[in-house]
């Protein structure tokens, strides 16, 4: 039998362990929230227009900012190649650069992601981003003293901007894959609710309009009776932050969560405005002979 000892060992033991409570704790450092709080504020009231869905990735169905961030990555982990060759200062400055500047719209897309997220992802995230501000300046300072003359300071601002930067992609890491930021809330759905149909109550239990939250096993599902008497049921979990659609408001055939302010289509769960990029789980829906309401996931398996 293996022992817990070995499951730390394989692990990283106590340096990765001290590591990863480093990294919880800065979703608890409410001292952040004095810098947090205004630029939330700041930054949710810039008039971006229809270029704020952009920046969000709402075009390509999830957050743009993780596409963007691979161009001044790339150029920056290539341009360390180079410094490290003989002769290849020269390359390594232009890609310093290109690194520089691509990194503006990467950070313009975390900056509206950002704004979006609940009090302990706001908290990392501002560390992450101030991280990858430096690693942003120590890059611009190499290419500057490159033109001046002074490759070696050059190369040394530079590999200080690598490590920075790598720093800053570890705690991007614990944002979207411990803290949840970006991905889909409504994905395991599909394994949540039994194929088939399922019963959810009499029509009469729906006011016209409304939304009312029912409990389909442990899924929460959002129902709401339109005027013409057809019955629209989506997942109640919003897919942004899930948030409980059925406290939202339902108006123009759709429905706005109370936490965010994302938009779904009520006829095919279509995210058409707010910060979500994934669209809602949309249930079929059919009255009984004995004129119950009952729904089926089409995609549960």
């Amino acid at each position: 039998m293996d022992s817990p000892g070995r499951d730390d060992a394989v692990a990283g033991g106590a340096p990765a362990q001290a590591l990863l409570k480093a990294l919880d704790a800065l979703g608890g450092a409410k001292q952040l929230d004095r810098i947090t709080g205004p630029l939330q504020k700041a930054i949710r009231a810039l008039p971006l227009g229809p270029y704020r869905a952009v920046l969000q990735g709402r075009p390509i169905g999830h957050p743009l900012h993780p596409v963007l961030v691979q161009v001044p990555i790339g150029a920056w982990t290539s341009a360390a190649v180079l410094d490290l060759v003989p002769g290849g200062g020269r390359n390594a400055r232009l890609l310093i650069g290109m690194g520089v500047v691509s990194a503006v719209p990467a950070a313009w897309a975390g900056w509206v992601d950002w704004a979006e997220q609940p009090e302990r992802q706001l908290r990392t995230g501002v560390v992450h981003a101030a991280s990858n501000g430096l690693a942003i300046g120590l890059y611009a300072g190499s290419w500057a003293v490159r033109g001046r003359g002074r490759p070696v300071l050059g190369r040394l601002l530079a590999f200080a901007g690598l490590g920075v930067a790598s720093v800053g992609g570890m705690i991007g890491g614990h944002l979207a894959f411990r803290q949840a930021v970006g991905s889909n809330k409504t994905e395991p759905v599909d394994h949540l609710v039994e194929p088939g149909w399922h019963p959810v109550g009499s029509p009469s239990e729906f006011p016209e309009g409304q939304g009312v939250r029912r409990m389909l096993g442990e899924v929460p599902l959002l129902v709401v009776r339109e005027p013409h008497g057809e019955f629209r049921v989506l997942v109640d979990r919003c897919s942004h932050m899930a948030g409980p659609l059925s406290q939202g408001k339902v108006a123009d055939g759709c429905v706005e969560c109370p936490w965010h302010g994302s938009v779904f289509r009520l006829t095919d769960g279509q995210n058409v405005g707010g910060p979500a990029t994934a669209p809602q789980p949309v249930f079929e829906t059919r009255l009984t002979e004995d004129g119950v309401l009952e729904v089926r996931l089409p995609d549960a398996v």
